[in-house]
């Protein structure tokens, strides 16, 4: 078969993640381009070199236009993931794109909508679905061996903080972190969400509004009804000074 051939557009820290992923881990998959508007400035035009990828360059669309490119992957700025998906799926690519889609439903709807006409391939980031700790509870979970879901808590703390400047346009902790536990809520209850309320304060950085300019929180829960009755509640922190630390607990009948 042959090698499946990735572009990838932003090349930032988990641009690097994703690409140092394919590189080293994924069977068959060369990586053939790279874009990023930061490239001179942040060293990340060296760091590729480094790789053997020498097809870099601070716009993106050379990324999609380019036709040795198979997949896009979006690893860009939150707030362009929707804008640079929608030129990859317009020029006939696969794409990975890190999450949130967009902050707008709208905007992912009519993305959505032209992938299903184009008949590519897209995919969200949603890596936790792919963890074999998570997918074993959902394994167990699907095989009935807790009985049905009643209530199901999910903890996410991150070790450290982003800055402000990537807070900005994050979309915030409901946009950038939570949405995993969210994903992971539907995917363990096989449910919907029909109400949620949520909580939120800024313990860990008490200026965090004032420095990121948007209305957002770094320690926040939330607790969801879902539409087969079972209960979820989550809790986010932006630090856990101990480090990184993810839970997931369903309790069933």
């Amino acid at each position: 078969m042959a090698n499946l051939r990735f572009g990838v557009v932003g090349c930032g820290r988990i641009g690097k993640l994703h690409i140092n992923n394919l590189l080293n881990n994924i069977e068959g998959a060369e990586v053939v381009a790279a874009a990023d508007p930061m490239l001179d400035k942040s060293g990340a035009r060296e760091w590729l070199a480094q790789r053997g990828i020498t097809n870099a360059s601070t716009d993106y669309m050379d990324v999609i236009n380019n036709p040795d490119v198979d997949v896009v992957m979006v690893c860009s700025s939150t707030d362009t993931h929707c804008e640079v998906s929608m030129e990859a799926v317009k020029a006939g690519k696969h794409v990975f794109c890190e999450k949130p889609i967009d902050y707008d439903i709208a905007k992912i709807k009519a993305l959505l909508a032209l992938v299903e006409e184009k008949g590519v391939k897209f995919q969200v980031g949603f890596n936790r679905r792919f963890d074999h700790n998570h997918k074993a509870v959902a394994d167990a979970v699907k095989a009935g061996k807790i009985g049905e879901p009643h209530y199901i808590n999910v903890s996410s703390r991150d070790p450290e903080p982003p800055p402000a400047s990537y807070v900005a346009v994050s979309g915030g902790i409901f946009y950038d972190m939570m949405i995993h536990d969210f994903d992971m809520v539907r995917y363990l209850s096989g449910s919907e969400a029909v109400e949620i309320s949520a909580v939120g304060s800024c313990l860990v950085n008490p200026n965090l509004q004032e420095e990121s300019g948007i209305p957002d929180v770094d320690t926040a829960v939330v607790t969801m009804k879902m539409a087969n009755g079972a209960i979820a509640t989550i809790n986010n922190s932006r630090q856990a000074v101990y480090g990184y630390d993810q839970r997931v607990e369903v309790f069933g009948s």
